[in-house]
């Protein structure tokens, strides 16, 4: 069965967005190899709507620059929830209706293949998790706090997680793993 796992660049205070003005001090080739292990392990993306449009407005431009991350974004199946899109274009997109997220998803995860990878989408991951579908969940933990900004965790109810591992970088940022399985 396949899993489906969340990363995320986290600042100590719960902050998940827009890590692009608050993570780049903090990446190193440790952070590096981490996510291209993260990577190496998926076959597919899942994204919610927003992080589609911006990914779908910036990567594209970038193919063929020598950019890894560029070239793997681009070719890579890419699973869209949304109930706002009519489609998803960008190159091998699947438009996932929200009314039917649930059913789509517990079948994509019944089908062969690697990991399904996600980086981004709170909302979306907060939907997995309430519908017991998120299997991981990776924290890289940044020593800032950012001050505002959407959290990873809104309020929602209890999770019970389970720490299953945790490296520190040199940074100072933390690398943790959380399974859903707490049993």
């Amino acid at each position: 069965m396949r899993k489906i796992v969340a990363s995320f660049f986290i600042s100590l205070d719960g902050v998940v967005e827009s890590p692009d003005k608050w993570h780049f001090p903090y990446f190193n080739d440790e952070m590096g190899a981490a996510i291209g292990a993260q990577m190496s392990e998926s076959d597919a993306l899942l994204m919610g709507r927003v992080n589609y449009q911006e990914w779908a407005a910036y990567w594209p431009s970038k193919a063929g620059e020598g950019e890894p991350f560029a070239d793997f974004i681009n070719g890579v199946r890419k699973y869209v929830v949304s109930t706002t899109l009519d489609s998803a274009d960008w190159n091998n997109s699947t438009l996932i209706p929200g009314d039917s997220f649930v059913e789509r998803l517990t079948e994509l995860k019944r089908e062969p293949g690697g990991t399904i990878a996600m980086s981004g989408s709170p909302t979306l991951v907060r939907s997995l998790l309430e519908h017991g579908l998120l299997d991981e969940l990776n924290l890289m933990v940044h020593p800032i706090v950012v001050g505002s900004g959407q959290r990873l965790f809104d309020g929602s109810g209890q999770i019970p997680l389970a720490l299953t591992s945790s490296t520190t970088f040199t940074t100072g940022v933390l690398s943790l793993t959380y399974s859903t399985e707490t049993k």
